[in-house]
């Protein structure tokens, strides 16, 4: 992570992008095991399905997790003030997740920047979108 400074960004500036490897079965299982999120739509192809899901979905809170990484890869976590998201698609195992962001705001009082984010798969669909708040020294 390199220092990035208050003075050293403007709106529309975009930070690193983050692209994760294509999410697997496996790693949906350690997530599970480590969120204590054992819901079968996340895990068993057949109880999705009977759920009326194409198959296994990735939890929505690993994507929001490659989304916390963006952000932090960029600067440290204690400069992190916000972070939402809203969930806009399913992603599934298989999929390549890309983050990106993109300075907003600056407040110069504050010395804050707001940047909006998304996360999207490989085809390009907005999986999750949001905002976060970042504090400068």
């Amino acid at each position: 992570m390199s220092e990035t400074s208050f003075e050293s960004i403007a709106v529309g500036d975009q930070i690193p992008v983050l692209s994760k490897p294509a999410v697997d079965r496996v790693q949906l299982a350690l997530f599970a095991g480590a969120s204590a999120d054992h819901n079968p739509i996340h895990i068993d192809d057949e109880a999705a399905r009977a759920g009326g899901l194409p198959g296994v979905i990735v939890h929505g809170m690993l994507n929001m997790a490659f989304l916390g990484q963006v952000l932090t890869n960029w600067v440290p976590q204690s400069q992190l003030r916000e972070f939402g998201t809203r969930f806009a698609a399913m992603a599934f195992p298989g999929d390549v997740i890309t983050c990106r962001g993109t300075v907003a705001e600056k407040d110069e009082a504050a010395r804050t920047a707001r940047l909006d984010i998304t996360a999207e798969n490989q085809n390009g669909d907005i999986l999750l979108s949001g905002s976060a708040t970042v504090a400068f020294p």
